[in-house]
């Protein structure tokens, strides 16, 4: 008798392909990650998508991202990332080619700076409907929360990091921000009591990611990442936030 395998959105992963560049970061360079290794990791879960997201050693290289994209087809999209003077034109092809968001790299560097990030989170929303994503530790959100609450469009990333920054966390996911599921060896806190306040915050902001191949954690992603959620929220909740919240917001326009 088969077992039905559990519905995921994957809002979080890296896809790092021999022959693109890459940029050493802090003294670090990542192994190789192809596409076949990232569906393989995931083979035992009815993946309907995702979000292919540039890491830091990728700098604003868009060759690797294009050719995932591609190859991955239906149901995933990118986050990407580019400097605020790209021309429209360069946003707008990356959009036509399944581009849906922009990232800000607070933690690792390789992004745009965060000063930029009011003027170029409403251009790229007006532009092309793109939101904006950071890697950040949340302790580092107080100096942010009224430009971020003011943006179109905002996600942050691996619960925010930091058990000192979860109570910002949860004033910007009252407020509509989107938080990420991820990186559960990231974090310094027990994952499962802050997706049940952040839950219970918006049932809407959480989005589950694996954050493979899980570059520099201490921990990498496992598949009881994913039962810790179900066992959390039990249903409806675990669906929302395996697949539907980040269905809803990266595939909006599909």
């Amino acid at each position: 008798m088969s077992t039905v395998k559990t519905t995921v959105f994957d809002s979080h992963f890296h896809i790092i392909a021999p022959g693109y560049p890459i940029y050493p970061n802090q003294g670090f360079t990542p192994n190789s990650f192809t596409i076949n290794d990232y569906l393989s990791s995931l083979k035992e879960f009815n993946l309907v998508g995702g979000a292919v997201v540039s890491g830091s050693f990728q700098k604003q290289d868009q060759t690797y991202l294009k050719d995932a994209l591609n190859i991955l087809g239906k149901g995933f999209v990118g986050v990407t990332q580019i400097l605020s003077d790209s021309s429209d034109e360069t946003i707008l092809a990356l959009n036509n080619q399944g581009v849906r968001a922009v990232r800000f790299n607070l933690k690792r560097g390789g992004s745009e700076d965060i000063t930029k990030i009011k003027s170029f989170a409403q251009r790229v929303y007006d532009l092309a409907s793109w939101h904006v994503e950071l890697y950040v530790d949340a302790a580092r959100l107080e100096p942010l929360m009224t430009t971020l609450v003011t943006l179109p469009r905002v996600s942050i990333d691996h619960l925010g990091l930091s058990s000192s920054g979860l109570k910002y966390l949860l004033s910007l996911a009252e407020k509509g921000v989107k938080v990420k599921a991820s990186g559960f060896g990231r974090v310094d806190f027990d994952p499962a009591v802050a997706i049940n306040n952040l839950y219970q915050a918006n049932p809407d902001c959480l989005m589950f990611g694996s954050d493979l191949p899980s570059t520099r954690a201490p921990r990498p992603f496992c598949n009881e990442d994913v039962t810790l959620i179900k066992d959390t929220l039990g249903e409806p909740g675990a669906s929302k936030v395996l697949w539907k919240n980040a269905q809803a917001l990266y595939l909006r326009r599909q």
